[in-house]
């Protein structure tokens, strides 16, 4: 079995109820209170649309399924939280902090991926809602796959207990670190001051306060042989380390970002990315500033067996 960090098999979630999230806005700096309010769950809807648009146009096959109106799930579009597949056939269920969002796990949705992948085993996290200790998905961990290497910066929703079990039962080594923005507030997700590709890293250093992490850190990336894209606590509030490299179906490599995060990108940082795959993004400034998360976060790669 070969571990390859990144994948053509996309899950995203069309939205029925997407909106600001009061449940999770006390920990997600990156959430905008007074964002645009009007429509937002169509103009939410339109802009997934045209991302998977966007996506389908350049070869990635999107399994896209349709939340439902009851129970209420605002943050429904951010399955990568929830779940993730992984090659030898198996499924993680993680823990996450706000109620409304554990209401998110559908085995439904585990069912209609069976149709067309092979699950070999389910583990479920979720037990650790009832001790207050959280992990969400590949949110809280950025996985380098082919290293198996899972980093992580350490926040309300990231509990290094169940960080190390996740580790323990996948195979992975944990490389945590604390990371703050340029208030000192924790950063809630570590996949939104880094993104991991094949060959490349992106990564907000100057949100790792404590110099001996930013080090660790820093040669992990440099012995798996990523070339390092440092960007600026600016860049990475318009999103810019949340990307994600995905392939089509010719096996060619795609760095995905919102619109914001490639606006946000100097031109030599495009250049660099550019080596590594074809930048791709997509508009989607109302799921942003309400939801907090960007175009890394509605992807859950399917990295399971294609076939029974």
């Amino acid at each position: 079995m070969t571990n390859l960090q990144s994948t053509s098999h996309i899950l995203m979630i069309r939205p029925v109820n997407f909106g600001f999230n009061e449940e999770t806005a006390g920990s997600n700096a990156f959430q905008n209170r007074n964002a645009a309010k009007d429509d937002v769950n169509e103009k939410a809807q339109q802009e997934f649309d045209r991302m998977v648009n966007t996506l389908c146009s350049n070869g990635v096959d999107v399994t896209v399924i349709d939340d439902t109106h009851e129970p209420y799930t605002p943050d429904s579009i951010f399955p990568n939280n929830w779940i993730s597949f992984h090659a030898d056939g198996g499924i993680f269920l993680y823990p996450m902090q706000a109620e409304n969002r554990r209401l998110e796990r559908r085995e439904d949705i585990i069912a209609k991926l069976e149709d067309s992948f092979a699950v070999k085993h389910i583990i479920d996290l979720s037990r650790f809602e009832v001790e207050d200790k959280f992990l969400e998905g590949t949110g809280s961990m950025v996985l380098d796959r082919e290293n198996k290497l899972a980093y992580a910066c350490l926040s309300p929703r990231t509990n290094r207990e169940v960080l190390d079990l996740f580790c323990e039962q996948a195979g992975y080594k944990a490389i945590s670190f604390d990371a703050i923005d340029e208030k000192g507030k924790a950063i809630y997700h570590t996949n939104v001051l880094m993104c991991i590709g094949s060959s490349f890293a992106v990564i907000c250093l100057d949100s790792i306060p404590n110099p001996h992490e930013k080090v660790v850190v820093k040669e992990s990336l440099i012995s798996t042989k990523k070339e390092i894209i440092d960007i600026s606590f600016d860049q990475m509030n318009q999103f810019a380390g949340n990307m994600l490299e995905v392939k089509n179906a010719e096996g060619e490599n795609l760095i995905v970002m919102s619109k914001n995060a490639f606006n946000a990108l100097e031109d030599r940082q495009k250049t660099t990315l550019g080596k590594y795959g074809k930048l791709i993004y997509s508009d989607i400034n109302t799921i942003e500033t309400n939801g907090g998360g960007s175009a890394r976060c509605m992807m859950a790669e399917v990295h399971l067996p294609v076939g029974l």
